[in-house]
């Protein structure tokens, strides 16, 4: 039951970095802090003040980043493989002390695969909404992403098996979504030749 709890726990930070690279990792860093979260071995460093002030800052860049024009399509472009790695990183450091191999190749798996479908569907979000408002609306997707994020995180690890059926939920909806946002987004395309 405790591997269940920790993957579940895992992949709800993986599919909240989809969201935000930097807030379930400072979630993470400070619950490790505060002893509310015990990190799996070669992950303790994430537990340090040090990190947790390096995350906070780039929290708060990231953040703010987002609410630049132009800027938030850019980081829509690096954070997919970005928030793969994270979301591979955060579901080990929740796995506790298990095979190495079994360890990072479900971390791979579950949390890689989560963070990439999230983080692939509000990519496609903020291109449909900058194609629809002219990016006027990208405002309202950065702010709904960031409180995503940060929902997610503290049920994460406030209600692991809860936060884990709404994931499902959000990748069940993002696999649904993402074939008719390409679909709309080719047809808008080759309508505006």
């Amino acid at each position: 039951m405790e591997t269940i709890l920790a993957l579940c726990l895992g992949v709800t930070l993986s599919a909240a970095s989809g969201f935000r690279l930097f807030i379930p990792p400072l979630v993470m860093s400070l619950s490790a802090l505060y002893g509310d979260l015990e990190l799996s071995s070669g992950f303790e460093w994430l537990g340090t003040y040090p990190a947790a002030i390096a995350l906070g800052i780039a929290t708060i860049v990231e953040i703010l980043a987002y609410y630049v024009p132009v800027v938030d399509n850019f980081l829509d472009t690096i954070e997919i493989p970005t928030a793969v790695a994270v979301g591979t990183v955060l579901t080990a450091a929740n796995l506790g002390d298990i095979d190495p191999v079994l360890q990072w190749g479900i971390a791979a798996i579950a949390g890689g695969s989560t963070a990439g479908i999230i983080e692939t569907f509000t990519a496609m979000t903020r291109a449909a909404s900058t194609s629809m408002t002219g990016g006027t609306g990208n405002f309202l997707v950065a702010t709904i992403e960031a409180l995503s994020a940060g929902v997610l995180s503290i049920l994460a690890l406030t209600l692991p098996l809860f936060a884990a059926a709404l994931v499902i939920g959000l990748l069940i909806l993002a696999i649904v979504r993402i074939p008719k946002l390409i679909s709309s987004w080719q047809r808008k395309k080759t309508n505006s030749r």
